[in-house]
């Protein structure tokens, strides 16, 4: 089982880039969950609105142009939108595809680096979002959580982790929230467990050369419950060609994937 988990700061604009190609070229995958969307089901490009005839799922925000989530699977699941926290499903951050075996869910965390207003919607979202956690743990069963987390969990995870103690992503109340959810609830970081090695970023910013320089953050995840973790094989964050700001993260699992 292929699992590809992609930020792609717009789905129009990584179209244009040649995400559709792309994802073509590294089939078989199974499920491929996407942040960040900022389009309308109107608004999907062509190419994008059923990959390799695969099952799509759109969860567009109410605001356009603004954040969102989907879900590509190659079997048809069933699907969940939301999380029951009406402030963030109306921001198309959640959504839940379920399988006879597995549940993988696409999530999209809020960032608060745009200023204190943002950063506590995020808080209020760490808050709201940790009860649901342990609930699809106390449920029993194997669920993997895609996507952009918005948080960098140790100094290993960022190139600058001295200087930005102090900022969204890195902060001490963002990084225990992580650190509970493995260490509490017994998630565990699938990449990390496949890949120990410093210096693996998925995320640069857009300003100075931080991708030229590679002052990157490790902010996209595959976090799941450890059962489905220990099957895990191989991880790989593709860098080849650039779709967004965000890199794609492609883990393969030695498990077949059932509707």
């Amino acid at each position: 089982m292929r699992i590809v988990t992609v930020n792609v700061n717009g789905i129009r604009s990584a179209e244009r880039k040649g995400f559709a190609r792309w994802l073509a070229r590294i089939e078989p995958w199974d499920v491929v969950c996407l942040q960040e969307i900022k389009a309308g089901h109107d608004d999907i490009p062509r190419p994008l609105r059923a990959p390799r005839k695969s099952h799509a799922t759109f969860v567009p925000a109410e605001k356009k142009g603004y954040a969102g989530v989907a879900l590509y699977a190659k079997h048809p699941p069933q699907i969940a939108a939301g999380f029951g926290t009406p402030e963030f499903d109306a921001e198309g951050r959640y959504v839940e595809a379920t399988f006879r075996d597995l549940t993988v869910i696409s999530l999209y965390l809020p960032s608060g680096s745009s200023g204190p207003h943002r950063q506590a919607s995020k808080f209020r979202f760490l808050a709201a979002f940790l009860p649901h956690l342990r609930r699809l743990r106390e449920a029993g069963r194997e669920v993997i959580l895609c996507g952009d987390w918005n948080i960098a969990h140790q100094p290993i995870d960022l190139k600058n982790w001295r200087s930005n103690q102090k900022n969204s992503g890195f902060l001490p109340e963002e990084r225990a929230w992580l650190t509970q959810i493995f260490d509490e609830l017994g998630f565990v970081d699938v990449f990390r467990r496949v890949d120990p090695r410093p210096e693996q970023y998925t995320w640069w910013s857009n300003r100075g050369e931080s991708w030229a320089r590679n002052v990157g953050w490790r902010i996209d995840y595959q976090i799941a419950t450890p059962g489905i973790a220990a099957k895990a094989t191989a991880a790989k964050i593709y860098l080849n060609r650039r779709f967004s700001d965000h890199a794609p993260l492609i883990i393969d699992y030695d498990f077949e994937l059932k509707p």
